[in-house]
C-alpha cells in the first residue's frame, strides 16, 4: 500500500486486524478506484476474522450485516465495512444467498464478487487479481467474474450494475457479460424500485 492513499482510520483498522493474528486487506472498489487513480468514496476490508472477533477488536460496531459477515467498523476516517471470507449458496430470490458459509481463503471471497475490476485485493506484498481486473481495468472493459449467467440469475440488481460500471467509466462490457445482460434482463422484475431508481441516479 505503500504511496496509495488510504485514510489513517483505514490503516489502524487494518493494522489492528494484522497485529492480531487475522488476514485483513482492502477489497473491492476502493481497490479498483484507487488503481483508476481516482479517491474512493468509501473503503471496504475483508478478513479471515470472524464477525464476532471483529466487534471485539472494535467497540463499539454497527452490525450492519452479521448474517453474511459484514460488521461496520468506525474509524476517525468514517465507517469502514469489515466482511469475513465467505462464499455464498443459491440464491433463489435472485437476490440475496440463501445461505453463507465463512472461509479462510481469500480465493474463494473474491470468487463470489460480480466483475473482475471489483474481485481485486490489495496486501502488503501487492496485489491480489486472479481474474484479471487490473487488466480489464486497462481495457475498459466490464466482465463478470465466471459465467455471467450464473451470476446475474444470483442477484439481478448485477445487470444494472454492470451498465452502470459501463456508464461511469466510459468501459465496454464484454462480449459474454452483454449476452448475459440480454439473457437475463427479465429477472430485473425482482429488484426494488428503490433500488432501481438508486443504480439510474448513480
Amino acid at each position: 500500500m505503500k504511496g496509495w492513499p488510504i485514510p489513517g482510520g483505514v490503516r489502524a483498522c487494518l493494522d489492528t486486524l494484522r497485529r492480531t493474528g487475522h488476514a485483513a486487506y482492502p477489497v473491492g472498489g476502493c481497490v479498483r478506484d484507487l488503481l483508476l487513480g481516482r479517491t474512493p468514496g468509501d473503503f471496504d476490508v475483508c478478513t479471515d476474522a470472524r464477525p464476532e472477533r471483529v466487534m471485539e477488536l472494535f467497540p463499539p460496531t454497527v452490525h450492519t450485516g452479521l448474517r453474511h459477515g459484514t460488521v461496520t467498523v468506525r474509524t476517525e476516517d468514517g465507517p469502514v465495512e469489515v466482511t469475513t471470507f465467505r462464499r455464498e449458496g443459491r440464491y433463489t430470490d435472485h437476490r440475496r444467498p440463501d445461505r453463507v458459509e465463512f472461509t479462510g481463503d481469500l480465493g474463494e471471497d473474491l470468487a463470489r464478487r460480480d466483475f473482475t475490476i471489483n474481485a481485486m485485493a490489495w496486501e502488503p506484498s501487492g496485489l491480489t487479481d486472479p481474474f484479471g481486473g487490473r487488466a480489464d481495468l486497462a481495457a475498459g472493459v466490464i466482465r463478470c467474474v465466471g459465467e455471467p449467467e450464473r451470476r446475474f440469475g444470483e442477484d439481478a440488481l448485477r445487470l444494472l450494475r454492470a451498465l452502470r460500471f459501463a456508464a461511469q467509466l466510459d468501459f465496454r462490457l464484454e462480449e459474454g457479460t452483454a449476452a448475459g445482460v440480454r439473457a437475463c434482463a427479465p429477472q430485473l422484475a425482482c429488484v426494488s424500485r428503490e433500488r432501481v431508481a438508486e443504480e439510474l441516479k448513480r
